[in-house]
This record gives C-alpha cells, structure tokens and sequence, in this order.
C-alpha cells in the first residue's frame, strides 16, 4: 500500500513539474511575441525632443550636429551604468549633458517666451523609492536638473518654482548663471519670427542600472512665446516623468497640456501594472491611440524593470538614442528610421 502511494506521489510531483516546463516555454513565446527580451544588465534611452524633423527640410550639417549631441549624451550615462553607477546618476549626468548643448531645448538652448526671457523646468525620479524632485519656471540655474535632484535629495519638497528655486540651489552650491547665459542667436530669431508653430522641445533620459533601480528625468525650456509663467508637463511627476522600479521609466516630450491632462507618464506605467501590458503595448496604446484621439502631439522614451525599450511618438520625427548590455543601439530622428529593437 505504502509504495502504491509513494508512486502515486511520485507521479503527481512529475506532473507538476512537466506542468511548469510547458507554462514557462509558453510564457517566454509570448514575452517574444510581445517584443519582450530577457533581462538586461543595463539599459538607458534618450530624447531630444519631438516635433516637425523631416529629412526635406533638416539640413545634413543640422543632422549630424544632433546626432553628435545625442551621441555624447548617450555615451555619458553609458559609461555610469558601464561602470556600476546608478540610474539616478546616469539620467542627471546624459541630461546635463544636453542641457548644456545650445541644439536642444534645455539649459543653454532653451527657448524664449514671449517677454523675450528663458524660464526653464525640470523633474528627476527614483524607481526604488518614488522618490522625485523638480523645478519650474527658474532662470538663472545652469543646470535644472541637478536642482531637481536636490529638491528630490535635499528637501522634504517634490517641486520648487520661481526665485525659491533658485534661492534653495544658491544654498545648495549649484552653479548660478546670469540670464543672458541662455541667450542663443538661433533661439531668438525664432522668437522675432513669431513662429508660426509653436515649438515644442524638451530633453530626457531613463535608465536601469545593474542593481535593478529605474531613474528618469526630463528638463526643458518650454514652449516657444509662452506667457503668463507657464508651465507644461516635464516638471509634473507622473505626466512628463515617472519611474516605478515596479514597471518602467518614462520621460516624456511633446504638448504639455494634453500630458498633463492625460498624466501620459503614470498612464503607461498603470496599464503595465494593473493591465499586464508590456511596456511597448502600453506606451504604443497611449501615445498613438489615446493620446493621438486626444489631439495631443509628442511621443516619450520608456526603459522597463527588465530593460526593454520603447520609444513611440505621434510626430514627424522625435530626437531618440538607445544602448543596452546585449550590445544593441542606435540613434535616430525621422518617423521613417527603423529604431524597433
């Protein structure tokens, strides 16, 4: 009797397992038919902002330049995340990077408002711990997102604006600029023109690092010819930045009104957590549906708990540059350039 049951036990335990060898292989076929790869070491994604790039009307030299800036940004949080650094370090640092490059519209290439001034947000966030920093509507900072890392590190605030801002980074030792560092020949032709469109631009970067910790962070100078202090979504947790060691990590680029009213950034994260979306399913579904049928133009670049990348956009063209541990990535521009990892 003892050893009818032993086998019959025995046989139940060889079932469970066959069981579970056939559930994994048919969860790793769907993880690739979504897309989905194992996980990677590291991985980091880049965005330059999003808006009317054509290959008609950008010319070679412009070309080259971004691809240059995009390149050297990429390259520095590489080199972080390479090394063992965190996520956290990896987003301010590539972030910097093109808040220092006058191409793009954040730090030193921020565009004007319409008061002929540059006013400049940014936001930072921790996966591990949700928690974020950010700063709107400063001028005289060099390097916004390092003040939001601060107000993030350094205060029991998520978001400061205005002279406070700036007051708490003079405290924190941040490098104060005078505004007239922000002027830019090419910025303020823009504003004389009285562009017929007005132009969006905004910079951001997420990352994973080797312990497994998301970061994101998104930093700008506005729309072209605001008024009124306005604000869009990039110092706004949860509309133009989130990270959810969870989920993902998002930065986002584009109209901030509809970002914001659509919270874009927590959106893709939600129907990853609560839908069991992947990460492409998620972003695609909100930035080419939901957010298309909204009106809203832009496009965000995503990173998620296990490396994957995403990087969809509504737009003409979004500035976008990737790199993970398998060796792959690559930088592009145009709606046309295949960037499907």
């Amino acid at each position: 009797m003892k050893r009818k049951l032993s086998f019959f036990a025995l046989f139940i335990i060889i079932g469970i397992i066959l069981y579970s060898c056939v559930n994994e292989k048919k969860a790793k076929e769907t993880q690739s038919a979504k897309g989905q790869v194992e996980r990677q070491e590291w991985a980091i994604v880049i965005h330059g902002g999003a808006g009317a790039m054509s290959k008609d009307i950008m010319p070679h030299e412009l070309d080259s330049l971004y691809r240059e800036g995009l390149s050297l940004a990429l390259a520095t949080g590489k080199e972080i995340l390479l090394k063992g650094g965190s996520s956290l370090d990896a987003v301010e640092a590539a972030i910097r990077m093109m808040e220092d490059n006058p191409l793009f519209n954040a730090g030193k290439g921020a565009v004007f408002t319409h008061d002929g001034k540059n006013e400049l947000d940014a936001s930072i966030m921790d996966g591990s711990s949700l928690a974020a920093g950010a700063v709107a509507c400063v001028t005289d900072i060099k390097n916004p997102i390092t003040a939001a890392r601060c107000v993030m590190t350094k205060s029991e605030h998520v978001m400061l604006t205005g002279t406070g801002a700036s007051q708490f980074a003079k405290e924190q030792g941040l490098e104060i600029v005078p505004p007239e560092y922000f002027f830019t020949e090419r910025r303020y032709n823009d504003l004389k023109e009285i562009l017929k469109k007005e132009k969006n631009g905004t910079v951001g970067c997420c990352a994973l690092d080797k312990n497994g910790n998301l970061a994101a962070g998104t930093s700008t100078g506005g729309m072209a010819n605001k008024r009124y202090n306005r604000v869009g979504d990039s110092p706004i947790i949860g509309a133009g930045t989130y990270a959810n060691n969870i989920t993902c990590a998002v930065s986002a680029t584009g109209h901030g009104e509809y970002f914001i009213r659509w919270t874009v950034a927590h959106d893709i994260s939600a129907l990853m957590e609560y839908k069991g979306l992947s990460l492409r399913e998620a972003s695609e579904f909100v930035i080419n549906d939901k957010l298309a049928k909204a009106g809203g133009s832009g496009g965000v670049i995503c990173v998620d708990k296990t490396g994957n990348i995403s990087m969809p956009f509504n737009s003409q063209g979004m500035f976008r540059a990737f790199a993970t541990s398998d060796g792959k990535g690559g930088i592009f521009i145009y709606k046309e350039e295949d960037d499907k990892r």
